[in-house]
């Protein structure tokens, strides 16, 4: 396993500030020593962000935390990963997510490494659980320095794959949250019926305490979650460790006492995953229409996916849209019955590489439903690689979601002697 790979306990930092074990001055020296020490190899990150005389107290007090750089921080340029904003000015105000965070009392330590605007075209950061890998997008410098302990929480966004993916690769947890949950005032987003905030931390159970502290929800005991275990075979193109990963979680959640079913709506959930990219191409080629008339100066990936949208005509983003409307009842009934839809949160581990980010497929279907998304870490494959399992629950169903959760990573860490896909 990679030595860069050493994920920071959000929830063992938070235990020791408050039991006057470490100071929030000593745990903003640890980011920096680490990020000093550790980032000329991972490159997660744009640019720090001095620390400031904030008044603001709560029980995130203390901890630094890392904000994607579609993300406006006040008096920071949001430069998107873009040569086309390499002179933008900075930010007047923090984004309402910034704002939102910084009301716990976490502290903004810099900007994290995007894809440019938040698409495929990667930037430099490498993988620290798989060196020569990529760390997935388009939350990459995000992912990366929490997989690399440089902190304990950091935030990114989501389109498509792009928080879900990096996690899975990365070998973290992650929460993608229920679309329109926080408002995305001062994000640079591409798609605003798609669009939904996100963030990272080394294990589910420091996610469930960050998303205490943002929300003040309290899930109380879950039980034995009631899962529906989705393949996603109609897709093609899952690996065979992924699929042994899938094999795993339903043979040890059983063992546990969970109640597993198949997930009856495969073919649905396909169907989900071919609009997505319609709606997505239609609406970025109008939010991002600044940026066609300058394509020229854009990537090649999203050169075509703003063409392709501009050229989508509204007939085709309508139908698009009413294949997700008319299976949003479908999945809704479904949740009525269990608390989690479980799958593979990515194809296969983290391809070799880092000129592509790999395939966001089997985050769409559950984007464009706007759904909350829980990336639970914790398998490997045969060469150590993370397999990022995803737990899908209804909408703003995000504490009891991340509640089972928990109980479903307590669970995949637990070997129970099924031979292959190992827990680490």
């Amino acid at each position: 396993m990679s030595t860069l790979w050493q994920p920071w306990s959000l929830r063992e930092l938070v235990d020791d500030l408050a039991a006057g074990r470490t100071t929030a001055r000593a745990a903003r020296e640890r980011a920096e020593t680490r990020i000093a020490r550790t980032d000329p190899q991972v490159r997660a990150w744009v640019t720090p962000v001095a620390e400031t005389d904030a008044s603001t107290t709560g029980p995130l007090t203390g901890v630094p935390f890392g904000v994607k750089d579609i993300i406006d921080v006040a008096g920071h340029p949001t430069r998107c990963g873009s040569r086309l904003r390499a002179d933008t000015a900075p930010a007047t105000e923090d984004a309402a997510i910034v704002r939102a965070w910084r009301a716990t009392g976490a502290d903004v330590v810099g900007k994290t490494v995007t894809t440019e605007f938040a698409f495929f075209a990667p930037g430099p950061t490498h993988n620290p659980a798989a060196p020569g890998h990529t760390p997935g997008g388009s939350s990459s410098g995000s992912a990366a320095a929490v997989a690399a302990g440089q902190v304990p929480l950091a935030i990114g966004s989501q389109t498509a794959g792009s928080v879900t993916r990096p996690a899975a690769f990365c070998g973290v947890a992650s929460l993608v949250m229920t679309h329109g949950r926080i408002p995305v005032d001062g994000v640079v987003g591409l798609s605003p019926s798609l669009d939904s905030h996100g963030c990272y931390a080394a294990g589910v159970g420091d996610l469930a305490l960050a998303w205490n502290a943002l929300t003040g929800e309290r899930p109380g005991e879950a039980a034995s979650p009631r899962v529906l275990l989705w393949s996603a075979e109609p897709f093609g193109g899952v690996s065979d460790a992924m699929r042994e990963a899938v094999d795993t979680a339903r043979a040890r959640l059983g063992a546990a006492g969970a109640v597993v079913d198949a997930l009856p709506e495969e073919k649905l959930v396909a169907e989900l995953a071919a609009a997505h990219p319609v709606v997505m191409a239609y609406e970025a080629a109008r939010e991002r229409a600044a940026e066609l008339d300058h394509s020229a100066q854009l990537s090649a990936p999203l050169r075509e996916l703003l063409h392709i949208g501009a050229a989508t005509s509204e007939a085709d983003h309508a139908a698009a849209r009413a294949t997700v409307e008319a299976a949003r009842a479908r999945i809704a009934a479904l949740f009525a019955t269990y608390d989690v839809v479980l799958g593979p949160a990515a194809l296969g581990a983290a391809p070799a590489g880092l000129d592509a980010t790999g395939d966001p497929v089997l985050s769409r279907a559950w984007q464009a439903l706007g759904l909350p998304v829980v990336t639970v870490p914790g398998l490997r494959d045969a060469d150590g690689l993370p397999l990022g399992v995803q737990a899908v629950g209804p909408p703003h169903g995000e504490t009891r979601l991340l509640a089972h959760a928990d109980r479903i990573q307590a669970a995949l860490t637990t070997p129970t002697g099924k031979e292959g896909t190992e827990s680490r």
